[in-house]
């Protein structure tokens, strides 16, 4: 099985155009997918390929009928064995298009259960095992966490920059309004996230998951806080701490590069912005606990984090979808009731708000995939064409989860008790 993540390296120097004649056993499984894509009842696909044209689904449904045009005919014997992941791949190879791909993924989130059936044959088993097998092995262990970081965070921050806004900050924006820049919303996210845990001049405030820095510099520079920040990729520790330099920060701002288990101290107030989604399920009461024993009894915690519908948890947590395989390694997405059950039966946090803003997600990145598509010179001198439609893919399916609300993500506002 192939172990390189698609978001690194691309895998294709040219899109096919022309379709290409199926084999008789490609054939067989045309038939058998486009038999399983006639449940979806949200709406309907019309496949194109070398055998025809052909809709399946419900053309009347609310999404309407998404056009999808198949050149290589690998593409079922793919889907057939790997469902899920191999659309996504397949994509990312060129083997297949479509002109509205969010359309298209909304459609599968909304009849979710389609598209888990598409590799629900005995064929598809042995894959499946290997890729939970694969899985298990990356844990979010010391040694694990930093390598799975590493896979993601450290592919160059020229890639990044080209997409995210001045600051860097990789999370959701919150858009005041419509049609704000993606760098108005994303210092209008740091206000609210600072807010959150009413950061005054003067508070010893942690933050876990530096980032490139923006919450770090955002909280000592115009909240007046003391910080300390921790993360464990090296290259964004490197790159922080020159820009907390560039801003005259360096002397209330601490940079660390340390495992979130490993912290000490007393803070009054911490922060810490789509981290928990990369502790892993396993070390969720962990990751709380070290929260929690870090802040002095009534201190503040403010999360931001992505949560998946509580009906969906058990399942997703079984699976391995897409985003696990290629783009964050070891994973999760916690539900709200997981996250609040956990913080209660584990620590002496107590829940003060919830506040979900998923939507703004969904244009966080419908912006940076507009970016990505509108200047892709960083990503095909790196990766070719096949780098590009990974990335086109990856924010295309989050965003899809965003817009149909399977997955959310919120502010949560805990308290230590005592105080």
């Amino acid at each position: 099985m192939p172990g390189s993540i698609l978001i690194a390296r691309g895998g294709v120097a040219e899109v096919a155009t022309a379709r290409q004649q199926p084999s008789a056993v490609q054939r067989w499984l045309r038939e058998r997918c486009c038999a399983r894509l006639q449940a979806l009842r949200s709406g309907a696909v019309t496949l194109r390929d070398a055998e025809g044209e052909r809709t399946v689904g419900a053309p009347d449904g609310p999404l309407g009928t998404f056009v999808v045009d198949v050149y290589d005919p690998s593409f079922w014997s793919a889907v057939a064995q790997s469902g899920d992941i191999a659309v996504g791949e397949t994509f990312v190879a060129g083997k297949w298009s479509c002109s509205d791909l969010v359309g298209l993924l909304r459609l599968f989130v909304r009849d979710r259960e389609v598209l888990l059936d598409l590799d629900g044959s005995l064929w598809a088993w042995p894959r499946r095992l290997l890729l939970r097998a694969w899985q298990g092995l990356r844990s979010n262990s010391r040694p694990g966490s930093e390598r799975n970081i590493v896979d993601h965070y450290d592919l160059g921050d020229d890639l990044f920059a080209h997409f995210l806004d001045p600051s860097m900050t990789y999370s959701s924006a919150w858009f005041e309004h419509e049609g704000q820049s993606l760098a108005d919303a994303q210092r209008s996210k740091l206000d609210r996230l600072c807010r959150l845990v009413d950061l005054q001049r003067g508070d010893r405030l942690l933050e876990i998951g530096t980032g490139w820095g923006s919450l770090a510099l955002h909280a000592a520079g115009q909240c007046g806080a003391r910080v300390t920040t921790t993360t464990i990729s090296r290259n964004q520790f490197t790159r922080a701490s020159e820009r907390v330099r560039a801003a005259g920060l360096h002397e209330r701002v601490q940079l660390l590069q340390s495992d979130y288990r490993d912290l000490d101290g007393t803070f009054d107030k911490l922060l810490s912005c789509e981290m928990v989604e990369a502790v892993g399920a396993r070390f969720l009461p962990t990751y709380l606990k070290a929260c929690a024993a870090r802040l002095r009894p009534g201190g503040l915690l403010g999360l931001q984090a992505i949560t998946i519908a509580d009906r969906h948890y058990a399942s997703a947590l079984r699976a391995v979808d897409y985003i696990k395989r290629h783009v964050f390694p070891g994973s999760f997405i916690p539900s709200v009731r997981v996250l609040v059950e956990t913080a209660s039966e584990h620590t002496d946090l107590q829940l003060e708000h919830y506040e979900d803003f998923g939507l703004h997600y969904a244009t966080t990145l419908q912006l940076w995939r507009e970016q990505v598509l509108r200047e892709p010179q960083p990503f095909l001198q790196r990766g070719g064409v096949g780098l590009v439609r990974a990335w086109e893919y990856y924010f295309a399916y989050c965003e899809a989860g965003f817009r149909e609300r399977h997955i959310g993500v919120g502010h949560f506002r805990f308290r230590r008790a005592g105080g």
